[in-house]
Formats: structure tokens, sequence, C-alpha cells
């Protein structure tokens, strides 16, 4: 019986646009998510071979947990949404918290939460997005936990920072000095993507309104610094992990926060009067797990979101 021939392909085009889109892959982490790309890094992992040191530990049964490769997200996985919600969609998870949070609102915008309407908030965050938020955290509490937020310009990042230098919404400006905790860097050598995310997703808090504020400034000046928190839209349920990087607004402007250009576009309240109604709660995430920016696409839950919408563009979405 004559040996058997088989048809030999040629794969060489196949092998260069593989490689070509490992390397665009690894350039976007860099850019986009620079400590993930140190930790990996420093744990012996090269980012653009992920998948092959993934087959080597999956070969060898060291692996433990599933990597999730797919959408450019790269970080922990969190607790998933509970289980009511873990089939839920984009769009379904938005539109509970529509329907739901007007039940916990007082009528009035600035008015205070009572303690059982903020623990309801609190549930129904951890229940859709697996984030765990809260009104007061460590002893902590804002003035307000409801109320309105109104557009901020760029802040700069370092000495010489102009906004033509700013990625996204360049006619928001740039104010003419510091935010309350100073420049982001020292130089623009200085500046990480890191400290690019908490400029970029920045609100203002109104710290000086604390009635001990003058008597623990040193403490509550460094607790407020970069301090994580979760601000809703509640009128179209969307959702995004902001910091604190400035003070104010003043009272006399009706408003009870400010948002960065990126965070009020996100949340649709970059037209008109720029300003809206928000829940802002602080962020309970002591090991620095949760990324800033909108929930969906920066914080894994698994595959439901990915497969449904997958990343989203910043604003108008």
């Amino acid at each position: 019986m004559p040996p058997t021939s088989f048809p030999i392909f040629d794969i060489t085009d196949l092998r260069r646009t593989l490689k070509q889109k490992a390397r665009a892959s690894e350039k976007t982490l860099r850019k986009h998510h620079p400590k993930a790309v140190a930790f990996l890094e420093k744990s012996g992992v090269k980012p653009g071979k992920i998948r092959e040191h993934a087959t080597k530990l999956l070969t060898s049964g060291v692996l433990a947990g599933a990597l999730v490769l797919g959408a450019p997200i790269v970080g922990k996985t969190l607790p998933e949404a509970s289980t009511k919600y873990a089939s839920a969609t984009l769009a379904q998870r938005r539109q509970t918290l529509v329907s739901q949070l007007p039940g916990e609102l007082p009528q009035t915008v600035g008015a205070p939460l009572t303690q059982n309407q903020e623990t309801r908030i609190s549930k129904l965050i951890a229940d859709i997005w697996g984030i765990k938020a809260k009104a007061e955290l460590e002893g902590n509490r804002l003035n307000h936990s409801y109320g309105y937020m109104g557009a901020e310009q760029h802040l700069p990042r370092f000495p010489g920072d102009s906004v033509a230098d700013h990625d996204e919404y360049q006619l928001s400006g740039i104010t003419g000095g510091r935010g309350a905790w100073g420049y982001f860097a020292y130089s623009r050598d200085q500046l990480t993507g890191d400290l690019i995310q908490k400029e970029k997703y920045y609100v203002a808090v109104q710290t000086l309104y604390l009635p001990d504020w003058q008597t623990r400034l040193a403490y509550l000046r460094d607790w407020y610094k970069y301090r994580k928190v979760l601000v809703i839209n509640p009128t179209n349920g969307k959702t995004i992990i902001a910091d604190v990087a400035d003070s104010g607004p003043a009272d006399w402007t009706g408003k009870h926060f400010g948002g960065s250009p990126e965070v009020m576009a996100y949340l649709s309240l970059n037209v008109g009067m720029q300003k809206g109604a928000v829940i802002l709660f602080f962020v309970d995430d002591p090991n620095n797990e949760i990324p800033l920016g909108p929930v969906e696409y920066n914080v894994q839950r698994g595959p439901v979101l990915s497969k449904v919408e997958g990343p989203l563009p910043i604003a108008n979405k």
C-alpha cells in the first residue's frame, strides 16, 4: 500500500500576522496598563507571551485559576455580581439601577440619605457590580453622598502641562492652578500611566466643609488623596470608578461634586448645563484591585459583560 501523502501548507504569512498582532497587543497593554505590565515582568512573564506562559503552566499542572484572554483588561478578577444578576446583560444591569434607585433616594437632590437607604444602595451595588461601596468608610464620610455633580476642567498633571497634552475633551480646558493635592508628578518624565488615569478619572469633593477638616487636617488630607469612589448616574445607570484629586465645588454654585471631563462624558452629564444628580460612595478596596474607569469594561465580572458589549468608548454609548 503506497504511503499516504498529506498536502503541505505554507503558514509563513499566518505566523507573521500572529506576531504582528502579539506586538500590537503588547504595545496596547503597556500604554493602558503599565502597573499590570510591571507586575507581569516582575513575575517573569513577558507581556507579549502571556499565552505561551499560560500553556506552560497548564501542562505542568501549576495553573490554579483560568487566565482570561479577550478584552484588553488585565487585573485580578474580582468577586462576581450576585447569582441573581450573573446572567444579566449590561443594559439589564443599568436598567435595574434606574428602576430601583429612585425608591431609595430623597426627593430633594442633596438631601441626606438615611442609614437604611445607604445600606440598601450599597447592597444593590454589590449585587449588580460585585463592588463594595459605602457612604461611610473607616469612620469617614462626606457632607453629601447624593447630590449634583458639575463639570470640571482638566487638572495640570505636572509643571508646564497643557490641555494639548491630554488625550480627550481638550475643549474642556485646563485649570490655571494645581488641584487640591498638588501636581500628580514633578515632571513630564515622572508621569506614569497610573497617574494619567488618576487625573483622567478624578472627582472633586467638598472636603473643606467637613466638620473635622481643620482639626484632623493632616490625617484627612492623606486619607482623601486619590481615594477611590464609585459614581452612579441614577437616570441611566452608568457607573464609574473615580478618585478624589481636587476639592470643591463651593456651596454657592449649587453643586456638591465636580467631575473630570472624562467622568462627566461617560455619565452623559457633559451636555446642556453640564450638571446632574449622582450617587457618590467610597469604594472599599484595601488591596487596590479595582481600576479606575467605567466598571463594565475595567472590572471583570466573568464573561457576561464582555460577550454582550465588550469594551466601550468613554462617551455617548
